[in-house]
């Protein structure tokens, strides 16, 4: 499959996770013939046509949508930059409609993160919602009134090179998630910080519970785990726009470089025992992307852990709506479960493993 047809084939399954319809996007992607910054037919030079519209008859979150991609895979050249820019200020614009959404910036050692937030006016459980490495913050952002409501501090970040965050994607990105919480902890409860981290940052996420206490629970949907970034028979299936995306985030030169790289990711079983936690994983039966075999890794290793698995492809895009309700609605019930205190000190950890399958 040549870029470009590879490029409209994961389209197809992101403006379907953004809850654009399969029609208006065939009809997007029609008129896409090229992937050249400048020519008015090229990739963002189409979608972002499509988002002034939608911003012209005052539909800012549909202007989002068509933003982000606009500037998907990554931002890497000059519309695409555009396009990026455009989605931060126009989902500026729309969050200034509403009550409570704000903007924070947090300077580290290595970068800068920007985040949506709401529910940080008084301190409650901190939330962190994250996504993947081609998933900007302004796609869950639009979430954060009903995060609010449910009684969280909720923050909306991306992956380490992924849209505003200028940090480098690399095995210690962990740790910008403790950066967080250590931000935010004159603001919201981030002594009961739950982690709904979307695709490659649920691997940051497992690795942050390991090692920092304050993390209660993780929710996550096709995280990679071990295989991922270990096993030589499965990365050549990967798809080359994943391996693009990860080559640029990395800055790693070349593919050589890149799976030497992503070795040093691997979470051992060691690291995995170190996490006490709740954990909720929705996978993909058909998932061109994470190896089944990461599920099996975690069953062994971690004491709670349920899956809801879904007959589709990462990140289930055909089964948005079911595979919320399962992850908000595990949420709840976890939050409710440790509002009830810990287990005594003599009892043993239940191995929760249940795996819920839908079609």
């Amino acid at each position: 499959m040549d870029h470009l047809e590879e490029l409209k084939e994961f389209a197809r399954l992101h403006a379907r996770g953004q809850g654009m319809t399969p029609r208006h996007a065939t009809e997007v992607l029609a008129r896409i013939g090229n992937d050249t910054a400048g020519d008015a037919h090229s990739w963002a030079a189409v979608w972002t046509a499509e988002g002034k519209t939608s911003a012209a008859r005052g539909d800012l979150l549909d202007a989002c949508r068509h933003y982000a991609l606009a500037r998907f895979p990554y931002h890497g050249d000059e519309d695409r930059i555009l396009a990026q820019k455009l989605c931060v200020e126009t989902f500026d614009q729309w969050r200034h409609t509403q009550q409570g959404i704000e903007r924070l910036e947090f300077d580290g050692p290595g970068g800068t993160v920007a985040c949506w937030a709401s529910g940080l006016d008084k301190p409650r459980p901190l939330l962190i919602v994250m996504g993947g490495i081609v998933s900007v913050k302004e796609q869950w952002a639009p979430l954060l009134p009903v995060l609010r409501k449910l009684g969280f501090s909720a923050v909306v970040a991306e992956l380490p090179g992924v849209g505003e965050n200028t940090f480098t994607y690399g095995p210690d990105s962990w740790r910008m998630l403790t950066f967080l919480m250590d931000s935010l902890a004159d603001r919201a409860q981030v002594t009961d910080t739950s982690l709904l981290a979307l695709s490659f940052s649920g691997h940051l996420a497992l690795r942050a519970a390991a090692q920092d206490p304050r993390v209660s629970r993780v929710l996550t949907v096709g995280a990679p785990v071990c295989d991922f970034f270990t096993d030589d028979t499965w990365w050549p299936r990967v798809p080359g726009i994943t391996v693009d995306t990860l080559r640029r985030l990395t800055g790693a030169a070349d593919d050589v470089q890149l799976r030497a790289l992503l070795a040093e990711f691997a979470l051992t079983d060691d690291v995995l025992r170190d996490v006490r936690v709740p954990v909720r994983y929705v996978a993909s039966s058909r998932d061109e992307i994470i190896p089944a075999r990461e599920r099996s890794l975690l069953r062994r290793t971690l004491d709670d852990v349920r899956f809801k698995v879904f007959d589709d492809v990462h990140g289930s895009p055909h089964h948005l709506g079911a595979m919320r309700r399962w992850l908000f609605s595990s949420l709840l019930w976890l939050r409710v479960t440790r509002r009830r205190g810990p287990l005594p000190v003599s009892a043993p950890p239940s191995r929760t493993r249940l795996d819920e399958r839908q079609s």
